[in-house]
């Protein structure tokens, strides 16, 4: 993949899971194209920091090396520190998701396909990130337990995107890490704000 992906790469799956996401976007092209419906089809960063447990999912560990340290347990994170990313926070995916429904159509050319802005972050800054945050005792709580398996399916996700159509539309990406951290404080942990 290049880097960073241009809103035109070819789509090349690498995974069943990447082809079902490219079929999907097909068949809203070509309800569109029909004119059954006026589709758009969002390709969104990482979310984090999601409220909830950690998954079986690859991605789990975006949120449960922030979210579970704050709620004063261990997180493991099965990829190096080093490893980047490519995220956006609820609020601004949210906000983004807005701004991809309410654009007119006639803002689209040949594709109804959108790379979301996000950020590229490492998993070490998201710590680093996590520490200025909350503290060492906090940031002390995620456990580098690296899992091949899991790396080896992160290592095909594109750390970085040039998303110049979403942006167009009005879209935007978080700035800092650390504000991430705090709105993820302020909408799940609002207790923490205010303890007792």
């Amino acid at each position: 993949m290049p880097d960073p992906v241009p809103d035109d790469a070819l789509l090349t799956p690498q995974t069943s899971y990447g082809a079902q996401k490219a079929i999907g976007e097909l068949l809203v092209y070509d309800m569109t194209r029909k004119g059954y419906i006026d589709g758009r089809s969002l390709r969104l960063p990482t979310i984090t920091v999601r409220p909830g447990k950690p998954n079986k999912a690859a991605s789990s560990f975006a949120s449960s090396v922030i979210r579970e340290p704050l709620n004063g347990l261990e997180a493991p994170c099965p990829v190096a520190d080093s490893t980047r990313i490519w995220v956006s926070s609820p609020r601004t995916v949210i906000e983004n998701l807005l701004v991809g429904h309410d654009v007119p159509a006639a803002r689209f050319a040949h594709t109804r396909s959108i790379n979301v802005p996000g950020m590229c972050v490492s998993v070490g800054e998201m710590v680093d990130a996590l520490c200025r945050v909350a503290g060492d005792a906090v940031a002390d709580l995620v456990k580098w337990r690296r899992d091949p398996v899991i790396e080896r399916i992160v290592a095909t996700w594109p750390p970085r995107f040039a998303p110049v159509l979403g942006a167009s539309l009005g879209m935007r990406a978080d700035q800092d890490f650390e504000a991430i951290i705090r709105q993820y404080i302020e909408d799940e942990r609002p207790s923490a704000l205010n303890p007792s």
